[in-house]
């Protein structure tokens, strides 16, 4: 039987993480599979630490898309999947995978998710979460110093340098391609009743 795929995309820090992890709990773990796509970004291991710092991990081509379409695809088929780990604090992927197994739903989620027509095509829901480069800062800081690691400094440069830039060029323009907008500012309850409102009701699809 095929799955249903959500996709569910938005600038870093939008708040896209959350409202997928709400609807993976709304379906329950026996129905859905909850999936970061950004574990798809490519392996920096022939880079030196300094050089990876530089790298610009805010274009789409950062991932490795084949792969991961690949593997949506198999998930989407009914076939089960070795997913890619990838560790952020050092922007390299670990030895082992995850073995995925295919459920009813799979949710994937990423900055990037709406950003490859290969992969839309493949999607039965697309929800694109927004939020304002200002709210997305004071987030991302937030969340890169307590789970990263990483300096004010470097995040700040990092989202000046290219998130923000990427966000313009790429992100919100992939919101075209979906079928829910949401505002990552709202509550997760006002979210997903928006969710259910558009037919796509997260108790009983």
């Amino acid at each position: 039987m095929k799955a249903k795929l959500i996709l569910v995309a938005g600038p870093s820090s939008s708040g896209k993480s959350t409202l997928a992890q709400a609807l993976y709990k709304s379906l329950g773990a026996q129905r859905a599979s909850l999936l970061s796509l950004d574990h798809y970004y490519h392996d920096l291991r022939h880079l030196s630490p300094e050089a990876r710092a530089l790298r610009n991990f805010d274009e789409p081509s950062a991932w490795e898309s084949e792969r991961m379409i690949t593997d949506m695809q198999r998930l989407v088929s009914g076939a089960g999947i070795e997913m890619p780990q990838y560790d952020f604090s050092t922007h390299l992927r670990v030895d082992t995978t995850e073995l995925i197994q295919p459920t009813p739903y799979i949710i994937a989620e990423g900055i990037f998710a709406l950003c490859y027509p290969r992969l839309n095509a493949i999607a039965n829901l697309r929800i694109f979460v927004d939020i304002d480069d200002t709210t997305a800062l004071q987030r991302r800081l937030e969340r890169d110093i307590r789970e990263r690691g990483r300096s004010v400094k470097c995040i700040t440069r990092q989202f000046n340098r290219t998130v923000r830039p990427a966000n313009q060029r790429h992100i919100r323009p992939s919101a075209n391609n979906a079928q829910i907008v949401l505002d990552g500012c709202q509550p997760i309850s006002t979210q997903l009743q928006t969710i259910a409102a558009s037919h796509w009701d997260t108790s009983n699809v």
